[in-house]
């Protein structure tokens, strides 16, 4: 389009995008002193022409086109205009107005959130950054990553959590606050804060236990074993399922786990330093049933480097979620998840006489008493020989060849 057709201004958007260049470079006026200007090589802009205090005109730039388009271009132009009425310098005020807007970008609740990140993430085990920024990512960020942090109230973040509770993921929304109470006292410590709105909220919200991780009676154990061993579904869950009550470990362990982790030979499986909860290696023995079921889960993952590859991305694990739905499917939903199996090999292992050293070193826990300096491999041949009983054990629970008595606590 020529600068001869323009017929109105302010200038239409279609006239924006049709302007034609010349051989030099020309402004077309807008209205109210705002100009576009376009060069020979077709760039476009906007340019206000504004009087300076001491009475010259001059000109100030408000950005290209398209990127500021003609409205913003124009409620740019009526900011300034407005400043010179009130006796200011245009451009300053412009470069006052783009550094309040950077200082605002910076302290939002999302730029603190990642921050925080940064800083707290070199200490995490993978899978934790994952459910943690996961998590901020998922719920919050939505919601307040854009705000102030220091302009969120109390009782939003009240209704916010209270809203999470609605939802039932309680566990969720315990994680959820703490991270954001952590985000709030980097604020605090670092001098950008001094109250943290989220203290004391803990105490009018519901909580979850973290040691409460829902598993069958003795007396139900039977059927559970029964209900995995014909879950119609998903095989690989059902197969996972099953390692999970053979081995003791913890979900997050087994679904994040890669084949070259695995001795099938030598019956063993070293999960690595970076994956385990206490951040230091585990050995993990293996029973004659487990080499079945990874045997059986070779055939379905054995090409992809993950034993549990997920459906829409092979490179990464299956959900964090996958085990626990596989048993709400089975009808156990709040009666078993798959960290409970740990509870019912700790106690059935502990009842039938099995020393606590060589159950605890099997559930890779913290013990003061257990060797001084943590061994990897600690009492391996024992917990080889326990793990073969408790997988022989199940087997004969399963075919009802066993009278149970009750899961008592473990000691």
């Amino acid at each position: 389009m020529k600068r001869s057709e323009i017929k109105r201004r302010p200038l239409a958007d279609t006239t924006l995008a049709g302007l034609e260049p010349e051989s030099s470079a020309y402004r077309e006026h807008d209205g109210q002193s705002l100009y576009f200007r376009v060069k020979p090589n077709g760039s476009k802009s906007w340019e206000l022409r504004y009087k300076k205090p001491d009475g010259k005109w001059s000109w100030i730039g408000l950005g290209s086109y398209p990127e500021v388009s003609g409205a913003a271009a124009r409620q740019k132009a009526s900011e300034l205009r407005a400043d010179a009425a009130d006796g200011k310098n245009p451009l300053a005020a412009k470069h006052a107005r783009k550094a309040s807007d950077l200082e605002a970008a910076t302290n939002t609740f999302e730029a603190l959130a990642r921050e925080w990140i940064e800083i707290r993430s070199p200490g995490w085990a993978p899978s934790t950054a994952r459910r943690n920024v996961g998590a901020l990512e998922l719920h919050v960020v939505p919601v307040f990553g854009k705000r102030l942090y220091a302009e969120i109230l109390p009782i939003e973040w009240m209704e916010f959590f209270r809203g999470m509770e609605r939802q039932g993921i309680i566990e969720q929304m315990g994680r959820v606050r703490r991270s954001c109470k952590e985000i709030y006292d980097l604020a605090r410590v670092t001098g950008r804060a001094v109250h943290n709105p989220l203290e004391g909220l803990s105490r009018f919200l519901q909580s979850k236990p973290a040691e409460n991780y829902a598993h069958v009676t003795a007396k139900e154990l039977p059927a559970l074993l029964r209900a995995i061993s014909a879950y119609p579904h998903a095989h690989d869950l059902r197969l996972g399922l099953r390692l999970l009550m053979l081995t003791g470990v913890r979900p997050s362990e087994l679904r994040e786990a890669r084949w070259e982790e695995f001795d099938l030979a030598a019956g063993l499986w070293a999960i690595p330093t970076e994956r385990m909860k206490k951040r230091r290696p585990h050995i993990v023995p293996l029973s004659r049933q487990a080499l079945e079921a990874l045997e059986q889960l070779h055939r379905m993952s054995g090409a992809y480097p993950l034993l549990f590859p997920g459906r829409n991305d092979r490179t990464k694990p299956r959900s964090n979620m996958a085990f626990n739905m596989a048993l709400r499917r089975m009808g156990y939903e709040g009666r078993q998840t798959g960290h409970g199996f740990r509870h019912i090999a700790s106690t059935t292992l502990r009842e039938h006489g099995f020393p606590k050293d060589h159950v605890e070193a099997q559930l890779s826990h913290a013990e003061d008493g257990v060797a001084g300096v943590y061994n990897k491999a600690i009492y391996l041949e024992q917990r080889r020989t326990m793990m073969q009983w408790y997988a022989d054990h199940l087997d004969e629970l399963e075919k009802g060849n066993v009278v149970q008595g009750h899961f008592g606590k473990v000691v």
